[in-house]
């Protein structure tokens, strides 16, 4: 597992998290992929994806999209 400075990670977690909000990704219905909420190259950054998700601040649907678990 790779292992993010605490910066980096903070980071790309409000760069998540805003793009997520500002798509209204806030139900498992109005899930967005990375893409769809406008994020530039996700596939970049599947390892800070998997951990938000992880840490239970985003929840990933069976189809692969992602939305807040607030």
């Amino acid at each position: 597992m790779a292992v993010f400075t605490s910066s980096v990670f903070a980071m790309r977690k409000k760069m998540i998290t805003d793009a997520l909000k500002a798509a209204g990704a806030c139900t498992p219905e109005t899930a967005r992929t990375m893409a769809e909420a406008g994020l530039e190259h996700p596939e970049l950054f599947t390892e800070y994806t998997r951990q938000l998700t992880d840490l239970g601040v985003i929840r990933r649907t069976e189809n692969g999209r992602y939305y807040l678990a607030e």
